[in-house]
């Protein structure tokens, strides 16, 4: 912080009462050249070091990742949160029960990746994770918030109101991984918040998209059909997730939110080619490298 020697005073490492901060007799050995700001008071010292420390970084700051809008823009990632077994036959297929009915549905799950993990662009080529042998698919819609909540819980029927946009993406998963958490109790971040775990399409206006629970969500692997639903099969619909989401967080402008993946899981190899579908609203397509 402090390069040049007028940055340094003398200080006696035998100090009198007389004279606590500085050296009273001819320098010794027992004197040491210490930085200035030791010699002066505490409050004082703070205040300088505060204000250095705040003066500039002292590594370069990261790019905030940003995800395209239809129409112009850019729209700025917070935060990424996702829902857990949002489809009663994903629930069923990963070997959960699931709820009969509302009454019996209890709270949603939710785990998070990092804001980085997001990938844009179309047909492009998206790195096979290291240490897996088994990476996994699971296509979502997405949902992208415009403006803070307000503190507290935020009642479901207030909830769209935050909603800037709509899109699709994959919640790429290292399932052997996460299998081998699960089965020693632990947790399973290793196997969900990895680098380029989360393609995402362009984002679209809420305004521009129609009824959201009509909307079919699909996933192409080489041209065949692993993943379809409509988006009314969703346990939890969105203005229930972020009700529940505030319970939990404070929701700010620039969070996601990946909301869940229907049934037909499974794995992509290198060279596979997928292509994520919200009906009528946005695409991904993407290669997974070799």
């Amino acid at each position: 912080m402090f390069a040049d020697a007028s940055s340094f005073v003398w200080r006696c490492h035998r100090q009198t009462a007389q004279a606590p901060h500085s050296c009273p007799a001819p320098l010794n050995a027992q004197c040491a050249m210490v930085p200035w700001y030791t010699s002066k008071p505490l409050d004082s010292r703070l205040h300088v070091l505060e204000d250095a420390r705040m003066s500039h970084d002292v590594i370069p700051a990261a790019e905030v990742p940003r995800i395209p809008v239809v129409g112009g823009g850019s729209f700025p990632v917070h935060r990424i949160y996702c829902v857990g077994r949002n489809f009663a036959d994903h629930a069923r297929e990963m070997g959960a029960s699931a709820p009969a009915s509302k009454a019996e549905r209890g709270q949603p799950t939710f785990f998070m990746k990092p804001a980085d993990a997001i990938v844009v662009g179309h047909g492009d080529q998206i790195p096979y994770p290291p240490g897996t042998k088994e990476l996994h698919h699971e296509v979502e819609l997405v949902v992208a918030l415009g403006s803070d909540a307000p503190a507290g819980e935020l009642p479901v029927e207030q909830a769209e109101r935050l909603i800037y946009g709509y899109g699709v993406g994959l919640d790429l998963t290292r399932r052997d991984l996460q299998a081998a958490a699960k089965a020693k109790g632990l947790p399973w971040d290793i196997a969900k918040g990895f680098d380029h775990s989360a393609p995402i399409s362009e984002l679209v206006h809420a305004g521009e998209v129609g009824v959201l629970e009509a909307l079919n969500l699909s996933l192409e692997v080489n041209g065949q059909v692993r993943q379809q639903s409509l988006l009314d099969q969703m346990i939890w619909n969105v203005p229930e997730i972020l009700h529940a989401l505030s319970k939990l967080y404070a929701l700010r402008a620039g969070d996601l939110i990946f909301m869940g993946t229907p049934a037909g899981v499974g794995p992509l190899l290198p060279g596979d080619q997928f292509s994520a579908r919200l009906e009528n609203v946005a695409e991904r397509h993407g290669i997974i490298a070799g």
